[in-house]
This record gives C-alpha cells, sequence and structure tokens, in this order.
C-alpha cells in the first residue's frame, strides 16, 4: 500500500450494516500506474465507495461489475484497456491495461477472513492475503512472501495465478525534537503516507501551535518511543543535537526494528554519538544502522531543504534504494 488506505475496513462495515460490500483490487498495471498493485477500492451495495483503483477512468465500470459480484456472489477479474487520452487526464503519458480483482464480502472473500484481515491491520501486524484465481483459494499469511513484505509489493506470482496483495502497517515518522527543520519535515512526511508524532519534553518547542494536528509527547524521549513502540514500519529522526535528548530515543531505537534510524549533526558530531553507542555495549552492526549526519547530501542550506533530504534518504532506505 502506498498509504494505509481503509477500503478493507469501510467493506467489512458496510456488510455488517447490511449494506452490502466488495473489494475491488488492482492485481496487475502498466508500468506507469496512477495506483500501485495492491490499491483497494470498497463499493457498497447501494454504490457508496471508498479508495480507488485509477485515476478515475475505470471507477464507474468497476462500481457496476461490484453490483453484479454481490448479486451472484462470484468474483470476477476485470481488465480494461486505458486510451491514450483517458490515460493523460490521469497524469500518464500514454495507455496500457489495468486489472483488477473485484470480490464480494460474505460471497467469494469470506467475512471471517476480512475480519482476521482488518483485526491485524488494527493491530499494526504484517500479513499477506493470497488468492489462487483459478480455484478461489485465499488464505492470509503472517509468514513467508518476505521480500514482497519488505518492499511493501503486492502482485502476482511466477505462475501467473496466485495473487499475494500485501498488507503493512501504516508508515509512521517518529521526530526526536520539535525544532523548525521538524516543522517542514512533518507535513511533507505526512504528504507522502506517514503518520507522524514528535517527541521533545520541552512543551514550548512541542506545542499546538507550532505543530498543528500532530501528536505530540512531552514524555523523556525513551519513555515516548516506549509508548509509541517502534517496529519495522517507522522511521526515527533524531535532530535535538542534544545527546541528553536524542541518545535515550537512540538506544531504544537500535534495540528495535526501525526501517531507518537518522539522527541530526556534523561528522565529528557523529563520530562521537557512535563512541557513545559502543560504550553503552550496541554491536558495530547495531550502529552502522544510525544515517548521520542525517540525510542525502543535496547541499541542503535551510530547514525546509534539510527536511527535503532527510524525507528523501528515508524513502530510499524504505524502497531499497540506500
Amino acid at each position: 500500500m502506498d498509504r494505509f488506505d481503509t477500503a478493507p475496513e469501510t467493506a467489512l462495515a458496510w456488510h455488517r450494516a447490511g449494506k452490502g460490500a466488495a473489494l475491488a483490487t488492482v492485481v496487475e498495471t502498466w508500468g506507469s500506474a496512477p495506483r500501485r498493485a495492491g490499491s483497494q477500492l470498497a463499493v457498497s451495495g447501494e454504490g457508496e465507495i471508498e479508495g480507488s483503483v485509477s485515476g478515475g477512468c475505470v471507477e464507474g465500470a468497476v462500481i457496476m461489475e461490484a453490483q453484479d459480484a454481490l448479486r451472484d456472489g462470484e468474483h470476477r477479474l476485470l481488465e480494461f484497456g486505458v486510451s491514450d487520452d483517458d490515460a493523460f487526464a490521469v497524469g500518464l503519458a500514454c495507455g496500457g491495461t489495468i486489472k483488477v480483482l473485484v470480490e464480494p464480502v460474505g460471497g467469494a472473500l469470506p467475512v471471517d477472513l476480512l475480519e482476521e484481515l482488518v483485526a491485524a491491520r488494527a493491530n499494526r501486524v504484517s500479513l499477506a492475503y493470497e488468492i489462487h484465481l483459478e480455484d478461489g483459494m485465499r488464505r492470509l499469511l503472517h509468514a513467508g512472501h518476505t521480500e514482497r513484505m519488505r518492499t511493501d509489493r503486492s502482485g502476482f506470482e511466477d505462475d501467473g495465478e496466485t495473487f499475494v496483495g500485501i498488507h503493512n502497517p501504516p508508515l509512521r515518522l517518529v521526530i526526536v525534537g520539535a525544532v523548525h527543520i521538524a516543522q517542514a519535515l512533518v507535513p511533507m512526511a505526512r504528504i507522502a503516507g506517514y503518520d507522524p508524532a514528535v517527541i521533545d519534553p520541552r512543551e514550548a518547542f512541542a506545542s499546538a501551535d507550532r505543530f498543528p494536528e500532530t501528536r505530540l509527547l512531552h514524555d523523556w524521549p525513551d519513555e515516548a518511543v516506549a509508548k509509541l513502540g517502534l517496529d519495522a514500519r517507522t522511521a526515527l529522526v533524531l535532530l535535538t543535537h542534544d545527546p541528553k535528548l536524542d541518545d535515550p530515543a537512540l538506544e531504544e531505537a537500535l534495540r528495535a526494528e526501525c526501517f531507518y534510524i537518522g539522527a541530526l549533526g556534523s561528522t565529528r558530531t557523529h563520530a562521537k554519538r557512535v563512541e557513545r553507542m559502543r560504550e553503552a555495549g550496541h554491536s558495530d552492526d547495531a550502529i552502522g544502522r544510525i544515517h548521520g549526519p542525517v540525510g542525502l547530501d543535496i547541499g541542503a542550506a535551510n530547514p525546509a531543504e534539510i527536511a527535503v533530504a532527510i524525507l528523501a534518504q528515508m524513502s530510499a532506505v524504505l524502497r531499497g534504494r540506500a
């Protein structure tokens, strides 16, 4: 998922409300599609929708097919050839093909399976939804498909019949230090699909005026990150320049599975940080996970540019490009 799509949760709610619901999932696309494989659209029996499977050029047809699926209870695989004109209208250079799987809840898609999927997502548990299109066999897997889960990549297996939809928890960004860089980084990260939280015991810095609509924690950093929980879908960025604030959170992160750890400071500052972590008993492999000085070297000269460099490096690490 590019972001935390709520189509499964919405489809389940509509089904429970007696409206009927179907889930439509992108299973294959052309190279520059507006929605990646795994993107979903929920359609109710009353024609309500949540989510999307394209930039708008195939949704109408998918909604009509979803109504048919609700009547007969069968899944169906739809293939759309998108014209050059339609592709250009949704921001593509040229047309192509998109395949969409439509599954009626309570029919082809068992309710208990959807309930298990929704519960796992609520508990920040990664899993894979596997369906064999020829025989309709479906299952949820908490293990296996490791590379797909790491890269957040849904798609067909080599047999061309087994589709694997990856459901990872939403990305989170935990920032220690409510400084000017954080003020620029929070809205940028939110646009990129992250759920940001800012930690700073200095309430004058971590205020709602400076960080509107953002979760703020005024605990000591190690207590705050323990409260939030650090997992493989979390990035931690340390921005205070103050070891007594940064280091407690950093030590927690080195013991966790954060996919990204970044720390502000010069090369000299980072060398001192590395030495402190060694003295605290952390291995060189663990310390090597720290990106310091933080961000890609783009010659950033102000807080906003530094935020761009940090977000770019986070994306590179997440997508396996770093």
